[in-house]
């Protein structure tokens, strides 16, 4: 009897060991649960998060749609706004859990992107630990996007949701590809990267399924390009695409556009990363309709590097095939895992990083305003539209007028010519503290610095 058993006592403990060999799936989970505890360590709310939680609040208080920005005091009135869905979304987790809320937001799009991206790896024939080595890769290089809310979390999800759907379409076509066109409907009521992925779904159907069915690819082109149209602002959306695409900040390359610079810490990971991907997407004999996004994505990189994120979410499913294991690794997955349960538990327990002006001297800039518009720097000026206070020009910098724009942004970098932002109608500034800003107001004549925190001076107009 003890011989008939011994095959199962040996099946029973070869379990353990392959639960922790070399290629196991808990290694994906410990990767991925890695990048997200980076994510996590580091999060803190970025420009593009508040004001959507502000306009949110608005709308919902109002129960429709304002023309504009109903915050801003320079004029908005022309401004189509297509993504209410999002705005709401954003006001609803802020008011529920402040801006823990956001972070609950924020790291559940990072937990989805992880588990849409390792599952489109091992779908296209990835070995665990190839998938777990490409997502900390792809992590690493993308961690500054993944750590900081703003209104692209939404576009964390769905853009790996749709380079799943078209590889999985490309293995084995079938009617499935008409689920793009109401993706992309939702996805142009969350954020403006709607329009990446209307290029995503145009480069599979050119290079791929219009070779096999051309009436469906060009029925299906048509139908997604149409889709991005159905969001409260109708037609009007291509006016904000426009917008975007063309803002100043966006032309200058100022900010969340700068394009990618080898003398930044965080670029140079990217470029590392990023390249080591993009070879692996080579080696792997990726489909031509693959390629040609990982080339167009890379151009985009390396003008804006806010764009790498998608380059590396990309690239890392083909990829994945590439780095296969060499060698037994069996406390890789234990170890990583404990390393990501800690650091996660530090990040909840710690909460966001402060960024901005404190909310007591926000309440104070509010106050001191009495109803006339506050200017404020970097993520401060959101900081006001949340706290019921109005704002000159801010965030979204492609609401307003081209000249707000320049005045503006040319008062954020410090140059003379933003002097004019600082108006007549301006009594109360609230700056970033050691900012270009702050330089240039502590040499604004009329101007007073009242009040200051740790991270934000308050000035007020004198006479």
């Amino acid at each position: 009897m003890a011989v008939l058993d011994a095959p199962r006592v040996r099946e029973r403990t070869a379990r353990p060991a392959r639960a922790l060999s070399a290629d196991s799936p808990w290694l994906i989970v410990a990767c991925g649960g890695l990048v997200l505890a980076g994510a996590a360590l580091l999060f803190r709310i970025g420009a593009d998060a508040q004001w959507l939680a502000a306009l949110g609040r608005l709308i919902a208080r109002r129960h429709a749609i304002p023309h504009g920005v109903p915050f801003a005091l320079a004029a908005t009135g022309h401004w189509p706004n297509p993504i209410v869905l999002a705005e709401l979304i954003f006001a609803g987790f802020q008011s529920a859990l402040g801006d823990s809320g956001l972070m609950v937001l924020q790291l559940t799009a990072v937990t989805a992107a992880l588990v849409l991206v390792a599952r489109d790896a091992r779908g296209s024939g990835a070995a665990n630990l190839g998938t777990g080595a490409a997502l900390t890769l792809a992590g690493l290089a993308a961690l500054p996007s993944l750590a900081i809310a703003r209104g692209q979390l939404f576009s964390l999800v769905l853009f790996p949701a749709l380079a799943l759907l078209l590889r999985s379409e490309a293995r084995r076509p079938s009617g499935r590809i008409w689920l793009t066109v109401p993706m992309l409907a939702l996805w142009s009521n969350l954020h403006g990267a709607a329009l990446l992925g209307l290029g995503l779904l145009a480069a599979y159907l050119v290079f791929a399924r219009a070779r096999r069915t051309p009436r469906t690819a060009a029925a299906v082109g048509i139908a997604g390009a149409l889709a991005l149209l159905a969001t409260p602002a109708g037609l009007h959306t291509v006016s904000y695409y426009h917008g975007v695409l063309t803002n100043v900040a966006a032309q200058r390359g100022e900010g969340m556009w700068g394009p990618l610079t080898l003398a930044s810490p965080l670029d140079v990971v990217l470029a590392v990363c990023a390249g080591w991907l993009l070879w692996g997407t080579w080696r792997a004999r990726a489909a031509w309709w693959e390629l040609a996004v990982a080339a167009v994505l890379a151009v985009l990189t390396v003008q804006a590097a806010r764009n790498g994120v998608w380059l590396v979410m990309f690239c890392a499913v083909p990829a994945a095939r590439t780095l296969a294991p060499r060698r037994a690794l069996p406390l890789l997955a234990p170890v990583a895992g404990l390393l990501a349960v800690l650091a996660l538990g530090v990040a909840v327990v710690r909460g966001p990083l402060p960024i901005g002006a404190g909310p007591a001297l926000v309440a104070d800039a509010v106050a001191s305003a009495h109803g006339s518009p506050v200017l404020g720097d970097g993520v401060i000026d959101e900081q006001i539209a949340l706290a019921g206070g109005r704002i000159w020009a801010g965030n979204p910098i492609d609401a307003f007028p081209r000249s707000v724009q320049a005045t503006y942004l040319d008062w954020v970098d410090g140059r003379r010519s933003g002097a004019a932002a600082v108006g007549p109608a301006v009594r109360v500034v609230l700056v970033t503290r050691g900012g270009a800003a702050q330089t240039l107001m502590a040499r604004m004549p009329g101007f007073t610095a009242v009040r200051a925190d740790a991270r934000a001076v308050l000035y007020e107009r004198t006479g």
